[in-house]
């Protein structure tokens, strides 16, 4: 899996860095076909002192892409609520990808 981390009008840390790549990494463990991931952080403008943090996460899968975008007063914490929607996402996906559902599981009872 590829992940490329990009801030517009800011630079991002090191640190930050690694945090979105640790995170998005562990989303190889629900679905290991991932084959690309884009992430854009940029700085949102409120009039306050204060500026919202925004994070835009695509998700390159066979057949598609998987998008999420996120606000927060940090980075880390839109990266997490977004990390965990593409969570769900894939899991979703990867259901449908392979036709797995539970229902199929309780359709089997033994016939006499």
């Amino acid at each position: 899996m590829n992940i490329s981390v990009k801030s517009v009008h800011f630079h991002a840390d090191t640190k930050l860095v690694n945090h979105v790549e640790k995170k998005l990494s562990r989303l190889g463990r629900v679905f290991d076909r991932i084959v690309d991931v884009e992430v854009h952080l940029k700085l949102q403008e409120t009039g306050g002192k204060f500026q919202d943090k925004i994070a835009e996460i695509r998700m390159h899968v066979p057949g598609g892409w998987l998008m999420d975008k996120k606000t927060g007063k940090t980075f880390e914490s839109a990266i997490n609520a977004s990390t965990e929607t593409l969570r769900r996402q894939l899991t979703r996906y990867k259901e449908k990808l392979y036709g797995f559902t539970n229902e199929k599981l309780t359709d089997q009872s033994p016939s006499a």
